[in-house]
């Protein structure tokens, strides 16, 4: 059985993604911090380009959703920060985000916010998923 099921509304207006998750029963939830455009040294990467930036997000998350035992398939819902004012950049992060997560059309809120806590950031993940309580990483 899955652990995330993703629902689509037929009531709403179709859009990129799903409108709802359900989390099984027989799991909890996982919540990362705040996944950043970071290297190894903590150091943000590639000021000024908010595609670069997301991708590294992107792969900065599937570490930290491996480290407590999950997939991008268990991921129930994101909000993505984008330290914008301009459309087009928000669409630019929302095309890098949804090429990552494939047919995982997973909840997402995309938000521009005026500023994110890192010297030349642009991107921020909030990630709730969810895992079987069996696959606890030892």
């Amino acid at each position: 059985m899955a652990t995330v099921t993703l629902i689509h509304s037929s009531h709403l207006a179709h859009a990129d993604y799903a409108d709802a998750a359900v989390i099984e029963e027989g799991h909890q939830l996982v919540v990362l911090a705040g996944v950043c455009p970071l290297d190894e040294r903590g150091e943000t990467v590639a000021a000024g380009d908010i595609v670069a930036q997301m991708r590294r997000a992107l792969a900065n998350m599937e570490m930290a959703l491996a480290d407590c035992g999950l997939v991008t398939t268990d991921v129930a819902s994101v909000r993505i920060l984008v330290a914008t004012r301009h459309r087009d950049d928000l669409v630019a992060a929302w095309g890098a985000f949804r090429a990552h997560f494939g047919d995982h059309d997973v909840p997402a809120t995309l938000m521009g916010v005026t500023v994110l806590g890192y010297v030349d950031q642009l991107v921020e993940l909030e990630v709730i998923g969810a895992r079987e309580l069996e696959r606890l990483p030892r």
